[in-house]
């Protein structure tokens, strides 16, 4: 009851400020039936108070980005689904979910009424013109009686990550010198030279070709052991990106340092789609990308990065 007089709104406090006037003219004047409406008035707030703060409902919460990553200026769809895993149903509910405010205003929604054990889903979009990650969430139910008296705020814990990349511009195909260096022949060159007993073996597996039997390694380990496959070798690049703040000009989206960012994600791409490893370079030093899942963590590393004060 104490936390339910807490949650009552600017309407239920009105409520409750008329009764007690009318309450007080009530004895003053000796009016019985002005008596009757002051209690009817008052009782109103405390009954809903006590209702609402009784009601134990269960809602579980799910949301879904598509797409987790956009470009700047693109537009990703958050989806909303909120079950009622209770067999009661709910009042009315007032949803507002928690964005940034380069994402846009905070999304409110009004569900009237969520039947036992009911689905809803609700769908609204976010937009942004700078990069970076952004934390959607947590989604904030609030509960209230039919005339709007008491209001209860619930918040769930759950949030995600939208992370807004560079705009990449598609660059045309250029053969790339060196492009062709390294290969299988380089490795079996250097392996011969350096002997048979240098070769490192693994454990033989289902499936691998009985002539690449090692016999020497597997007398000595009294199992299969074959020959290891030839290391591919594969061309590498640095990708250096200016970050010092110094040497740019401009703010926003349309300062050089954004087009810089912009030029580094749409080179980046192009040499990792042309099968080349890459490692980015700032003034911070540099950071050796993964090999699998290039294109995603470049951008997602564009999409942080900031300029310094280094000169």
């Amino acid at each position: 009851m104490t936390s339910g007089l807490r949650a009552l709104t600017a309407r239920g406090w009105s409520f409750l400020a008329s009764g007690a006037a009318a309450l007080l003219c009530a004895f003053l004047l000796g009016e019985h039936d002005l008596l009757r409406i002051g209690v009817l008035i008052i009782s109103l707030p405390l009954l809903a108070a006590m209702v609402v703060s009784r009601t134990r409902y269960r809602l579980s919460c799910a949301r879904r980005l598509d797409p987790p990553r956009v470009p700047v200026g693109g537009e990703a769809t958050v989806t909303l689904r909120l079950e009622n895993v209770t067999r009661l149903p709910t009042g009315l509910l007032m949803i507002e979910d928690t964005v940034p405010y380069a994402l846009g205003a905070r999304p409110r929604f009004v569900l009237d009424r969520v039947e036992a054990l009911g689905i809803r889903e609700i769908d609204y979009r976010v937009r942004s013109d700078l990069r970076g990650r952004f934390g959607i969430g947590p989604l904030t139910v609030r509960i209230t009686d039919p005339f709007g008296l008491v209001e209860l705020t619930r918040s769930f814990s759950i949030s995600d990550t939208l992370v807004v990349t560079p705009q990449v511009v598609p660059l045309p195909r250029v053969r790339l010198s060196g492009e062709l260096a390294g290969g299988g022949e380089s490795r079996t060159r250097s392996v011969a030279a350096a002997g048979d007993d240098d070769v490192a073996p693994r454990e033989y597996r289902q499936g691998d070709d009985l002539r690449r039997v090692h016999w020497r390694s597997t007398a000595r380990y009294g199992e299969l052991m074959v020959r290891r496959e030839e290391q591919q070798w594969q061309s590498r690049g640095a990708l250096l990106l200016d970050t010092r703040r110094y040497a740019h000009r401009g703010e926003g989206p349309r300062s050089s340092f954004e087009v810089a960012v912009s030029a580094a994600a749409s080179i980046g791409l192009h040499l990792a789609h042309e099968g080349l490893g890459l490692r980015l370079v700032t003034d911070q030093g540099a950071e050796r990308l993964p090999e699998t899942g290039l294109s995603w963590a470049l951008l997602d590393t564009l999409a942080e990065v900031r300029t310094s004060p280094a000169r």
